[in-house]
């Protein structure tokens, strides 16, 4: 379903006739607050909050249904009575950030934030899952969404590497519990990769790389082996590497790093589906009952935001 447009109306003759969703196909329709938020003038949340307030109208009509599909080539979509800006390019953003930094693109307490690194990106970009106020190394910013939220998703299992400086020397036994997993408050950690790259006199060097990504995760796993860490830095996230790029400043992704995240996570989600496909195949030929509990979206989306390190 989709909105109108003037020259639908115009074609009518009847203006008033005509109902704000109109029953025709569009292949090109995309939910209303998508169009608002892909022009950067504000997230997906807020552009719904602005729809449920009757600030959005769509061909002269205010539209406050969420669902609502409009095609940007043919409707007149207007905010607070101002056309939308065209849509801005696909943006993707390496940042190092330093520590003292909130991973945000601002922040109630007044602390800096990663915003204030940002000067001359151009277009609104927001981070992709965060970084702690004392953790450094890399963050990618993007203002693509649906990109965004499928490389934190956490049945996509993307890694994330790190380079940590923790309390004391860890035994191959404590080495070997870290990469099977931890248990933690709110459950088991999943796989991980631990590699020994340095040693002071009382401290340890090494690189963690996971695959999840819960709250303050890597600072729990090495807490539940007695082992605090002292300094963290995140050198790696999927395909792309922190390498040489100075502290506090930033630089825009190549087009074959940035294709390199679009392949990944094609990849993945493909994976996910046959494996999907191969599960419900088993529980067919054996007659076994589908999962008990399956998480909501919103569950899903609140596990995204809490990714950090």
């Amino acid at each position: 379903m989709g909105i109108p447009s003037e020259r639908d109306r115009e074609a009518k003759g009847n203006p008033s006739s005509l109902s704000p969703i109109a029953h025709r196909p569009l292949p090109a329709a995309i939910r209303l607050q998508k169009v608002i938020a892909d022009t950067g003038l504000a997230s997906r949340r807020k552009a719904e909050m602005l729809i449920a307030g009757g600030r959005v109208t769509v061909n002269g009509q205010i539209v406050r249904e969420l669902g609502t599909r409009v095609d940007p080539g043919r409707d007149h979509v207007k905010v607070d009575g101002r056309h939308l800006k065209p849509v801005p390019p696909e943006t993707f953003v390496m940042l190092n950030k330093p520590e003292g930094y909130v991973s945000s693109m601002s922040d109630p307490e007044g602390r800096p934030t990663v915003a204030d690194l940002l000067g001359g990106v151009g277009p609104r970009v927001f981070p992709v899952g965060r970084l702690d106020f004392d953790c450094e190394g890399l963050m990618l910013l993007t203002n693509h969404g649906e990109l965004a939220q499928a490389l934190l998703h956490p049945r996509h299992h993307v890694p994330k590497t790190y380079r940590l400086k923790v309390k004391g020397v860890l035994s191959e036994e404590e080495i070997a519990s870290l990469e099977r997993g931890v248990v933690l408050d709110d459950g088991p950690t999943g796989r991980a990769i631990v590699k020994k790259v340095g040693k002071a006199e009382k401290n340890s060097w090494l690189e963690l790389t996971i695959f999840e990504g819960r709250k303050h995760q890597v600072k729990r796993m090495f807490e539940a082996v007695r082992h605090p860490v002292l300094k963290l830095t995140r050198i790696r996230f999927g395909p792309l590497a922190l390498g040489a790029l100075p502290m506090g400043r930033y630089r825009f992704l190549t087009d074959r790093e940035a294709n390199a995240l679009r392949d990944l996570v094609r990849s993945r989600t493909t994976g996910n589906r046959r494996e999907a496909m191969g599960d419900r195949d088993d529980r067919r030929k054996t007659g076994a009952a589908p999962p008990a509990h399956r998480p909501s979206p919103t569950a899903s989306r609140r596990r995204v935001r809490r990714t950090a390190c």
